[in-house]
């Protein structure tokens, strides 16, 4: 994906502050207090234009949602829908997935969401996909004992380099599709690259994933 880059980005996030954190890490171990609830923390590490995470976040208002996006430029467009229309179980953030420790204690977050992540198809980036080990690893660190995650990408190998990764990670699998669309969930939220490939008749490829602890 070529990136425009948006200068502007940055400080018209930063005026939009119910929506846009630009401290994280001040609230580790007090995420309930921004939402102003107790209810369940949902992140999704890649949210790209926002289309899952708002889905979501209106399919289940009793959920939070927190989109996890590096890019400036790409993160703005989630909190201008926001802003168009305002959902208060949202909020957007622009940090590293790497990092993800500094911004949530164990347990803060009750699940995590994988979508058409970047599949790193050289053997030599492996360490990047946010499927290796060390990003499962992460995760756990912020995620209650059996823990979840969901995944979903058009890209078989990545699809099957995950599972071997969770596998020998000792995760165990409670759902899996090869072929997402041919019985589509009622409830499956698209994403944007999500409807792109399925119009290009790829299959979709998705997994629900427990840690084993």
């Amino acid at each position: 994906m070529r990136l425009r880059h948006k200068p502007w980005a940055l400080d018209y996030m930063k005026e939009q502050s119910s929506i846009y954190i630009a401290d994280p890490a001040t609230l580790i171990g007090n995420w309930s207090n921004e939402f102003k609830n107790d209810n369940p923390i949902y992140i999704e590490v890649g949210s790209g234009k926002g289309a899952f995470i708002t889905g979501m976040a209106n399919q289940y208002p009793e959920i939070n949602f927190i989109a996890i996006e590096v890019f400036e430029s790409v993160a703005v467009t989630i909190v201008q829908k926001l802003v168009d229309q305002p959902q208060s179980n949202v909020r957007v953030l622009t940090v590293d997935a790497k990092d993800l420790r500094d911004f949530f204690e164990k347990g803060e977050v009750a699940r995590v969401y994988l979508n058409f992540s970047d599949p790193w198809p050289k053997s030599r980036h492996a360490k990047r996909r946010l499927t290796y080990k060390t990003f499962l690893s992460t995760y756990e660190d912020i995620l209650p004992d059996k823990g979840q995650i969901h995944f979903k990408t058009d890209n078989r190998k990545l699809f099957e380099s995950s599972l071997m990764t969770m596998s020998a990670y000792g995760m165990t699998f409670d759902w899996m599709s090869l072929d997402l669309h041919v019985n589509e969930p009622e409830n499956n939220i698209r994403t944007e690259y999500e409807e792109r490939f399925s119009a290009l008749g790829q299959p979709i490829y998705r997994m629900e994933a427990t840690y084993d602890n």
